[in-house]
């Protein structure tokens, strides 16, 4: 980031290499043509050139307006540029290792060099050409996190189709919402997967997937579990072996398109109807994910970074990115903490000498519960930073790395979304990091709290807006031709502005600190309170593995409505619940928060229900809490253990 920054004003930019942060930051979102032209040169994006020239037309067209994109107003990105997002990721072509693919089982690892990834790519690329896959066609894949993901995702890239996936533990509802709405022409899957000590097989529900899909030409399955999968009930079934054998020996062809053409097809959650389909531009996409990885994270050429995903999360796809920065990235398939090898992912890490381990906060505190304290046996020196997401880190949990994992270790807790399948707060080389907070806003992000009457607000809680445009804001949702349904996702709260739906602060040393997603937080006494300042205290309690926490309506005895809070609890296998235990909860609760905090009601419960992506489901709970129905448990990895909380808390 500093040589960035001296860069440009090695070249007349402003401000001067030796400006501080807060001034930089400034200037990225202010001078925004400036910035992100200049990021664009910085990481060297691969482009056509202009016949006159050049390297396009216009940096942003409609550089103030924050609706969706319009032929006429924009915003629109580097008009008249052509790239091939696949093209930027496989610029490497030598015997370095670009993938490192583990799982479960002890010993296993199979490793691809760059130029056996542009091989492959190659090859499956020409199969599909050869099938008359065009620009724009939309290619689905139904795969655990394995090379073959990757690969099926470059090569549609590279032809210039959409991508888009689903991790194998999408039950078969959850799949056809999601690829019924995007007509996919190719399906990629696997015959089964490995988690927690078993093996899944997968083609029973492929079958059913590809018979419900009337456009899918062809399925392509993975063989992961045996050699020869029986594939014969698949009508349109062929080996991944077959399909990439009739591309093989072609040259790698890259179809060069506009800035915006789509690249991936991301999903909501789902979790409250039909998912959306958010339709995100390679050169977005390209940019942004460039800008994050080499500033924001300080990633080098042959550097390892491993990120615990899945197909179905957008941390898949800014994974997959690190590629174009010549990095070598880890696959991890399987459970996070398979039975009788907690610390699995801890062991990886020094085994395959990883520089950037990517996790979620819930990861970190089961290891703190567990007791794992990697650096007591394991070498982790080329560990350099640590990356969390998914739900806000709370503090202890960086205590915790910096005793039991590794001090002096860059902790970054980061936050963004799959609309925007990037970050709005991250980490910085440049700045200290601040238990308990976010570093920044990202370079570009125009990220601000503001208070309900739609003034920023620093040092107290608010909403998380964006106030001017960004590369990687979705190019439209699927389906959505006149843009009402983006406008109401995003502009509708503030008119203009982007509200991301998180309930966060901004600290005086510009921070951030999530407090928990907007639309559960809870308000009890018209007090509103973030989920996450509860789950901090609660989860340093001994007995808990993990908790949910919400606001159930009650009469306020006076002809109104007032909210009392919930909190039910998951214990550690041994721990009893009993009032003794309720009560030291809430006094710790009381001691580090304020009374309002306070649950009325604690409960026991044996299972939470959480999101195909991992997240606790707080408006799920709530729903079934109040009676309502639970429009689409397919978007619940867990459905079943909504059942639990059927008439708790009613009285």
């Amino acid at each position: 980031m500093g040589r960035f920054f001296a860069a440009v004003a090695a070249t007349g930019g402003t401000p001067t290499a030796e400006a501080p942060w807060p001034a930089w930051h400034d200037w990225s979102v202010r001078e925004r043509e400036a910035f992100w032209s200049a990021l664009w040169r910085w990481v060297g994006v691969i482009a056509e050139p202009l016949p006159g020239g050049g390297e396009w037309d216009a940096v942003l067209i409609g550089r103030d307006r924050m609706a969706p994109p319009d032929p006429l107003l924009g915003p629109r990105w580097f008009e008249g540029a052509e790239l091939n997002f696949a093209e930027n990721l496989l610029r490497r072509r030598d015997d370095g290792v670009a993938i490192i693919a583990r799982d479960e089982r002890p010993g296993f690892s199979r490793r691809l060099t760059h130029r056996e990834l542009a091989d492959q790519v190659a090859a499956v690329a020409a199969a599909m050409r050869r099938s008359g896959l065009q620009p724009g066609d939309c290619v689905a894949g139904y795969l655990p996190n394995v090379a073959e993901a990757v690969i099926a995702m470059l090569a549609a890239a590279s032809v210039g189709a959409l991508w888009t996936s689903c991790s194998p533990d999408f039950g078969v509802k959850g799949v056809l919402d999601r690829f019924g709405q995007v007509a996919p022409r190719l399906l990629f899957c696997a015959d089964g997967y490995r988690y927690a000590g078993n093996e899944i097989d997968c083609l029973a529900r492929v079958r059913e997937i590809a018979e419900a899909l009337p456009t899918v030409e062809q399925v392509v399955v993975v063989p992961l579990l045996r050699d020869a999968p029986d594939m014969g009930s698949i009508a349109v079934a062929t080996s991944w072996a077959e399909y990439a054998a009739s591309g093989r020996g072609a040259p790698l062809a890259f179809q060069r398109l506009p800035f915006d053409h789509p690249l991936y097809v991301m999903y909501s959650s789902g979790t409250t109807g039909l998912p959306k389909c958010m339709v995100h531009g390679a050169g977005g996409t390209l940019l942004q994910h460039l800008k994050e990885h080499q500033l924001h994270l300080d990633l080098r050429p042959d550097e390892r970074l491993f990120y615990f995903t899945t197909c179905g999360w957008m941390m898949w796809n800014w994974l997959v990115s690190a590629l174009a920065s010549g990095a070598t990235i880890v696959l991890y398939d399987g459970a996070p903490m398979p039975p009788a090898r907690e610390g699995l992912l801890w062991e990886m890490a020094a085994e395959e000498e990883i520089t950037v381990f990517g996790t979620s906060a819930r990861y970190l505190a089961m290891s703190e519960k567990a007791g794992l304290a990697p650096q007591r046996t394991l070498n982790l020196a080329p560990l350099r930073a640590i990356l969390s997401t998914g739900s806000p880190l709370a503090a202890h949990s960086y205590d915790y790395v910096a005793r039991a994992v590794k001090p002096g270790v860059m902790l970054s807790s980061i936050s963004g979304g799959t609309d925007l399948i990037s970050c709005f707060a991250l980490g910085n080389p440049i700045l200290p990091v601040h238990r308990g907070e976010l570093q920044s806003a990202g370079l570009g992000m125009a990220v601000e709290i503001w208070n309900a009457d739609g003034v920023r607000v620093i040092g107290e809680p608010g909403e998380l807006v964006c106030t001017v445009p960004f590369p990687s804001m979705p190019v439209a949702f699927w389906g959505d031709h006149d843009g009402a349904r983006y406008r109401e996702a995003y502009f509708a709260h503030f008119p203009g502005v982007w509200r991301h739906g998180d309930w966060a602060e901004e600290t005086v040393r510009g921070g951030l600190v999530i407090h928990g997603r907007s639309d559960a937080t809870l308000n009890p006494g018209g007090v509103r309170i973030g989920t996450a300042e509860i789950y901090r205290q609660v989860e340093q309690v001994p007995e808990v593995l993990e908790s949910v926490v919400i606001g159930q309506e009650i009469p306020d005895g006076a002809g109104g409505r007032d909210v009392r809070i919930v909190l039910f609890v998951r214990l550690r296998p041994g721990a009893v619940f009993d009032a003794g235990l309720a009560d030291r909860i809430r006094r710790r609760i009381r001691a580090n928060t304020s009374p309002h905090h306070v649950p009325k009601v604690i409960a026991p419960v044996a299972d939470i229900p959480r999101t195909l992506s991992g997240k606790i489901s707080e408006l799920a709970v709530r729903d079934v809490v109040h009676g309502r129905p639970v429009t689409n448990t397919e978007a619940l990895a867990n459905p079943e253990a909504l059942e639990l909380f059927v008439g708790l808390a009613v009285s």
